[in-house]
């Protein structure tokens, strides 16, 4: 196949990273999907395109988590959780669930912004993945939303709600209107994407759970429903386990589609473009191949675009990070120093964690390439405090980690460290070895499932040939609900004073089987 845009089929994920829990609008001729940020900040990541295909990551609307002294530090599975994207009355609308405080909402009057602070339209445990829904024929508002068992005892179950038009509250106090328990081998019904369509309401919602269930339609003539069930997506005997929640788009044309997530462990929930239509004879959805997902498939109907992915490569102009980097929790000042040249100057963040970097809320990430890969990095130590380091991690509930550390005598050593899942604190994966001039290129080869091997060149910073290899085979884990991460950190044990920086330039990723058409 040719990388030629104007060639007629695609081929699956079209987002080949963790772009978690994707929801999708058409406004004119663009497209927007966001996505689940959990823990991370800044939140909410905003993508767009013209063809489905393509995208761009533009933006985030939420810049900050809130209450945010609860994400001063690292919640990894916490936060924000499957949000729903619309658009209504002049305005782009994301309402999100975070599980341990309830139903959120943003709006602007572009997709770039200016996004509005949360507002809590309903304080709860447990209330995760809600959808709005405007209806343009008689001017009422709905709610729908999921339970997560864990913090409400509850699950398998939506529940309806009438909304204030503005967005602001709920009405009332909420009824099931789709009851999982009731539909014989139905269980962890959740995820639902609200729609009114040829005079019926629908939801879209997966149920089964993330790496095994299907995708479920419901509908009915009225919103409280009774729903009637129809399963429209499923694994069958595809490689795509799941296939999990998503959107439902049409285009100019009167094409429909719908994008959904894969599970695919270590590399989080990769996001899959299928066709869709509606059944001239019962009126339910279709999607995929007669309800399989399908590997490859002929273009959306719409203008041809060049090819495009969210960026990964960063040259941090300014020492700003590019949109694609995220922390791990709520951003204090300080921790990156702006200035006139390329390179990230990381302050090394005095911390009692420095054992272990998943405690840290200074670790500045972007998502694990789906694909095989190579990433590099340029690392500057300026760090004359002893213990003072920094280095390229890759994280999750393990993680390995190389980069420099000073010495007590002063001198720098490039050092490779590792932690395993259930261990306290990390350890050395390689001896430490000398790195005179407090520079390093560090690299990271990934390989399918995810093993990763670590190298480093202590020489010019060119790395031709220089690179040698680093201790063994690391294979790369999942957070709970979140794909490992690529990241950056710098650090020094607690004491007074600056501890100094550290300089990242040239931050690469380059695919190595790169798909031939996208």
């Amino acid at each position: 196949m040719s990388a030629d845009p104007a060639e007629p089929v695609y081929r699956n994920p079209v987002l080949d990273a963790d772009w978690s829990d994707p929801d999708v609008i058409r406004v004119g001729d663009d497209f927007h999907l966001t996505a689940s940020s959990f823990g991370r900040a800044p939140g909410l990541p905003l993508l767009h395109s013209r063809d489905l295909v393509n995208w761009t990551l533009v933006g985030h609307a939420l810049q900050r988590l809130e209450p945010e002294a609860q994400f001063a530090v690292p919640r990894h599975d916490r936060g924000v959780w499957a949000p729903s994207l619309r658009h209504h009355d002049g305005r782009f609308w994301i309402f999100w669930g975070d599980p341990d405080q309830g139903i959120f909402q943003v709006n602007a009057p572009e997709i770039r912004g200016p996004w509005t602070r949360p507002h809590l339209v309903k304080a709860g445990k447990g209330l995760i993945d809600p959808c709005p829904l405007w209806d343009d024929e008689t001017g009422e508002a709905y709610l729908v939303h999921a339970w997560a068992k864990s913090r409400s005892g509850v699950k398998n179950r939506l529940t309806g709600h009438r909304m204030h038009p503005h967005g602001t509250e709920l009405l009332d106090e909420g009824k099931v209107i789709v009851d999982g328990d009731r539909i014989p081998g139905w269980f962890t019904l959740e995820g639902p994407k609200l729609y009114k369509h040829d005079g019926w309401f629908w939801i879209l919602a997966p149920a089964g759970g993330v790496e095994t269930g299907w995708q479920g339609a419901f509908r009915s003539r009225a919103f409280f429903g009774r729903y009637e069930e129809k399963v429209v997506l499923e694994q069958k005997d595809t490689d795509v386990n799941g296939p999990h929640q998503g959107g439902w788009v049409r285009t100019p044309s009167g094409e429909d589609w719908f994008l959904h997530f894969q599970q695919r462990g270590p590399y989080g929930r990769v996001v899959h473009l299928q066709p869709m239509r509606w059944d001239e004879d019962g009126g339910w959805p279709v999607i995929g191949d007669d309800g399989a997902p399908v590997a490859e498939h002929r273009r959306p109907d719409l203008p041809p675009q060049p090819p495009a992915a969210p960026a990964t490569d960063d040259d941090f102009p300014g020492g700003r990070p590019g949109r694609q980097w995220q922390w791990t929790a709520n951003p204090r000042d300080g921790w990156a120093t702006h200035h006139s040249a390329d390179g990230l100057r990381l302050t090394c963040v005095r911390t009692a964690d420095a054992h272990d970097l998943r405690l840290l809320p200074n670790v500045l990430t972007q998502r694990l390439p789906g694909t095989p890969c190579s990433v590099e990095v340029d690392l500057r130590l300026d760090g004359t405090e002893p213990g003072a380091r920094a280095g390229l991690a890759v994280l999750g509930d393990a993680y390995s980690w190389i980069g420099l550390r000073r010495g007590t005598d002063g001198t720098v050593h490039l050092v490779h460290r590792f932690a395993e899942t259930a261990a306290e604190q990390e350890r050395d994966a390689a001896p430490p070895r000398p790195a005179p001039d407090g520079r390093a290129r560090l690299r990271v080869d990934i390989d399918a499932g995810a093993r990763c091997r670590f190298s480093y060149d202590t020489g010019d910073g060119t790395g031709g040939g220089g690179f040698r290899p680093s201790g063994q085979v690391f294979a790369a884990t999942p957070w709970r609900w979140v794909g490992a991460l690529l990241g950056l950190v710098a650090l020094a044990p607690t004491g007074q004073g600056h501890a100094g920086t550290a300089t990242f330039t040239q931050f690469r990723i380059r695919i190595q089987e790169k798909r031939a058409d996208r």
